[in-house]
């Protein structure tokens, strides 16, 4: 019984002992030098990583690296590393929600990130918050299951202030109209769309008018868990998106166009990247 009890203590330190190293977990991947999800490893990536959801927009925002190519192509996560300003970057990205968007970062983290721009889309919640606009989260409401196997709810998630603050110089640098908040996140894109048909309506449309009388600018799916992923890996996150559309301008017969075109959302993520590197070449 006691040998029982001395294994158990031994195991536990050891268990804590990986944790503190930052080893976390076997790896399952066929080569064990890359990430298992995103089939990326050491020096694959630079430090400053945009993170679209979609695929397909990588290209896209690979296009305004310098000797941009393709790295890794793996389930929903497509990479392209290139330089800007003379210093790598990469595009990487996530797929839609939460669970997804944390094993990016974990493993790009492992792979040598340190600072992440989310580029997505969202929709407006509040009536200034236009199609086409571009919403810059300096926080996110964790209404989403993820963040919360990391931190308790209590905790909240906040973008960091450097990755923030050279989003907004790089809206204003593009002339983008744009709005600096907290977003809102959750995991159920027809929760939000459809709240009157499930069976928990009463929650999801009572919390959604709570998070507009907060002032809850948008409502996108990935930040909250981007923001307290980042938090607990201690790395840098930030988020901006397109406005797509705004349901409640919709709602009270306002103009309100679905907008498609990301550009001016990546041109200002990639451009925050920009004005990132400066800053931190100045700082060393």
């Amino acid at each position: 019984m006691l040998s029982i009890y001395y294994f158990s203590i031994i195991k536990i330190g050891y268990v804590f002992t990986k944790i503190f190293k930052g080893e976390q977990g076997m790896n399952y991947s066929e080569d064990a030098s890359k990430q298992y999800h995103i089939q990326v490893g050491k020096g694959d990536v630079g430090r400053y990583v945009i993170l679209p959801g979609d695929p397909k927009r990588c290209a896209k925002i690979a296009k305004y690296f310098d000797n941009a190519e393709l790295v890794a192509d793996s389930r929903e996560y497509v990479t392209y590393t290139g330089y800007l300003d003379g210093v790598k970057v990469s595009v990487t990205s996530t797929g839609i929600g939460g669970p997804s968007a944390s094993i990016a970062v974990e493993e790009l983290v492992k792979a040598g990130a340190d600072t992440f721009v989310r580029i997505g889309t969202c929709g407006g919640m509040q009536l200034e918050v236009k199609s086409s606009d571009v919403v810059i989260a300096t926080g996110a409401v964790r209404m989403e299951g993820t963040s919360k196997e990391y931190a308790p709810i209590e905790y909240p998630a906040v973008a960091d202030l450097q990755v923030t603050n050279a989003l907004v110089e790089a809206a204003k640098t593009k002339n983008a109209p744009y709005h600096a908040g907290v977003v809102q996140c959750k995991d159920a894109f027809y929760g939000q769309h459809s709240p009157e048909t499930m069976p928990v309506s009463y929650e999801l449309l009572n919390k959604w008018e709570a998070w507009k009388r907060m002032g809850c600018l948008a409502s996108e799916m990935e930040s909250a868990a981007l923001f307290i992923v980042a938090s607990h890996l201690r790395v840098r996150a930030g988020s901006c998106f397109l406005v797509m559309a705004n349901q409640e301008r919709d709602a009270l017969g306002l103009e309100n166009p679905v907008s498609h075109d990301t550009d001016l959302a990546i041109q200002v993520a990639v451009e925050a990247i920009r004005n990132l590197i400066k800053a931190d070449k100045a700082s060393e």
